[in-house]
């Protein structure tokens, strides 16, 4: 499997863990204490350092560090995005695909010459 692929699942992965250490307690923690909640989150955060360490280790053999920091830039608003609609039920808006669409403007300037 190629560095990009590899870097590209980890990636995605290692964000799936970094949005709900980040965000779910917004829902499922409202009525703790704050302490409560950031001990969950860093418990949940272990498991994205799993991932992300290699994953960057790894897309630094064949990738550039602007290119690996806009691909985990896309990929977690990738990953936000559904989270948001589906499990937080924030209202879909037209303006996610305007900034979707800058995003794919991003890609395309960083990868366009590959280092």
């Amino acid at each position: 499997m190629s560095a990009p692929l590899q870097t590209l699942i980890l990636l995605t992965f290692s964000n799936v863990f970094m949005t709900f250490a980040w965000y779910a307690h917004l829902k499922d923690m409202s009525n703790k204490p704050w302490m409560v909640a950031a001990l969950a989150s860093w418990g949940i955060a272990l498991f994205e350092y799993l991932l992300q360490v290699p994953a960057n280790r790894i897309g630094y053999t064949a990738m550039s560090l602007p290119q690996l920091k806009i691909m985990q830039e896309v990929i977690a608003l990738s990953v936000f995005m559904p989270f948001a609609v589906l499990y937080m039920k924030v209202e879909l808006k037209w303006d996610f695909l305007w900034a979707a669409l800058c995003l794919v403007g991003a890609v395309y300037f960083m990868f366009r010459s590959q280092p």
